[in-house]
């Protein structure tokens, strides 16, 4: 059950944020945020509308298209520096010096850049569109578009909703999809990979051009990219299995469980990639440190960096054999974890109140959603 809310007119002003219709092509989108003062409102009378669906199945939706949104948002900065810039992802005139550090990782990381993006783009518009089509209030985040770009050359001077200049990377699923006796559905926990990366604030784009020298800062900085493009995509791998749970509508259930497997690919893709970044330490930040992966101390199969299949593991039940599979897919408090997660890493460092207490409140609603309730 929910807590008390602080303001009990909160959810009437979020309904002047939504609105029917598709979002525009060219809109931007990360990832989520969590702010612990609850800012809406205890009132059903004054929720958004959730047409011919139910309010379980809209409110799923309507988490997942803005989550969508955001990450278009983050996407969008590494493609503009670092991918492709073409009709399907426009924007940007990239940064040649930035694309070769990342290229470092695979030869084809602005291809796979410039295809994330695009992937991302479409779930949020078919997401907004669908509910449009059901007669449900959208997903609009335009008015939080208010934090800096990069000033690097090839970056649009435009209003983002995420910040990808000062990030905390958190790479513990490295080892838990390495791991072989440890799910985090059963409370257990995993070693960094990148301790450095997991203390502190790091860019994974350049800032402005002075992030493109010397040769290893900027190479610094593509790693750093490279780790937070799995982390990323490994929280929408297990966001789209654990919601599906709550759905009701088949249909509902057919885009989530189409979309959720695309992000999938996404993470396995990032997890092979980032296995290249190659060692070394940030000449302008020395706390900045990237070892090897596959040596002493690190190595064994917790590290090894060619194993991108997860490995088999408890799930379920201890007493039952092991499996590979996605982890985590608990459902209890899916949606609010990516957004307790997403904030941790720095990702929204400084978007207002209002932008927390919108995105808290759609998550509170994804998450109250039930299969024997609606």
């Amino acid at each position: 059950m929910k807590e008390s809310r602080s303001k009990p007119n909160q959810k009437a002003n979020r309904r002047s944020f939504l609105r029917k219709g598709v979002l525009a092509v060219g809109a931007a989108t990360a990832g989520a945020g969590f702010l612990a003062t609850r800012l809406s409102a205890v009132s059903r009378g004054l929720e958004e509308k959730s047409g011919r669906l139910t309010r379980g199945d809209a409110s799923i939706l309507r988490f997942l298209a803005a989550a969508e949104i955001l990450e278009t948002d983050l996407w969008q900065q590494y493609n503009e520096l670092g991918g492709i810039q073409d009709s399907e992802v426009p924007g940007g005139s990239g940064s040649p010096l930035y694309t070769a550090a990342l290229k470092v990782l695979d030869g084809d990381m602005d291809q796979y850049i410039h295809d994330n993006t695009e992937d991302e783009l479409t779930h949020e518009v078919f997401i907004n569109a669908y509910l449009a089509s059901k007669g449900a209030d959208t997903a609009d985040l335009d008015r939080f578009r208010t934090l800096p770009s990069s000033k690097a050359t090839g970056a649009q001077q435009i209003g983002r909703l995420t910040n990808i200049m000062q990030l905390t990377v958190d790479t513990t699923w490295w080892t838990r999809y390495r791991s072989r006796t440890k799910n985090p559905d059963f409370g257990d926990t995993f070693p960094q990979a990148i301790p450095a990366l997991a203390a502190g604030q790091h860019p994974a784009i350049p800032r402005s051009d002075d992030d493109l020298t010397p040769s290893d800062h900027i190479q610094a900085i593509a790693n750093t990219a490279g780790f937070h493009f799995g982390t990323i995509e490994q929280g929408g791998t297990s966001l789209y299995p654990s919601l599906a749970q709550r759905v009701t509508n088949v249909e509902v259930l057919r885009i989530v469980l189409s979309i959720g497997p695309t992000e999938a690919m996404h993470f396995q893709t990032w997890q092979d990639k980032a296995g290249n970044a190659p060692a070394l330490t940030d000449p302008k930040d020395p706390t900045l440190v990237f070892p090897n992966l596959n040596a002493s101390p690190l190595g064994g199969e917790d590290f090894q960096t060619n194993l991108i299949m997860p490995e088999p593991v408890v799930f379920l039940s201890r007493q039952l054999p092991a499996c590979s599979i996605v982890r985590p897919t608990g459902t209890k408090g899916a949606a609010m974890g990516a957004l307790k997660f997403l904030t941790a890493m720095g990702l929204f460092l400084g978007q207002s109140k209002e932008f927390f207490g919108f995105m808290t409140d759609l998550a509170e609603d994804a998450d109250e959603a039930r299969r024997d309730v609606e």
